[in-house]
């Protein structure tokens, strides 16, 4: 398995080599984020393998991996990365956080989180989706993928990435 700082280093350059091939860091404009839906998409089912902290500067990041062995770094909020860290750990906070009250209220309403979907990257921006069910309706709940992640482990679903994001945003890190 690689070291830290080798995970650390392949994502900053990996993401340094993308803004250096014009494709820039920062949210889609409003006009572009409006309307994302898109024909069936590819999903893959990922797993977390764990709550890095970048010491070059990127901060955190949760990387998450398919049964290809791609890597996948999703650079996260301090908050999100606790909560995220706290729930791969199995531990509750000592009062509860937005991912547990998010639980709590579709626990109330019936309603159950069938999965996260991250769905989408534009201009280093990663978009996700909560797939979420209250008894024979299910929808769909636009998202930050950080807290899709949060979520989806706070209630025990599945994560997915759509094969086209994978493609694009993989982030190779050796095993040396």
């Amino acid at each position: 398995m690689a070291s830290e700082d080798d995970i650390l280093k392949s994502a900053k350059d990996y993401f340094l080599s993308r803004q250096e091939e014009g494709q820039p860091d920062g949210p889609a404009a409003p006009e572009e984020s409006a309307d994302r839906s898109r024909p069936k998409i590819i999903e893959r089912e990922v797993r977390v393998e764990g709550v890095y902290e970048s010491t070059q500067g990127g901060g955190p990041f949760v990387l998450l991996k398919d049964a290809k062995g791609r890597n996948l770094p999703i650079f996260v909020g301090q908050e999100v990365a606790a909560a995220i860290l706290l729930a791969i750990e199995g531990q509750a906070p000592r009062r509860p956080c937005t991912h547990d009250l998010i639980r709590a209220l579709l626990d109330r309403l019936g309603g159950t989180i069938q999965s996260a979907v991250v769905d989408d990257l534009y201009k280093n921006v990663f978009y996700a989706k909560l797939v979420c069910r209250q008894g024979e309706r299910q929808f769909e709940i636009d998202c930050r993928s950080s807290d899709a992640i949060a979520v989806a482990l706070r209630c025990g679903a599945s994560i997915f990435v759509a094969e086209h994001v994978l493609e694009e945003g993989q982030c190779p890190i050796s095993d040396d």
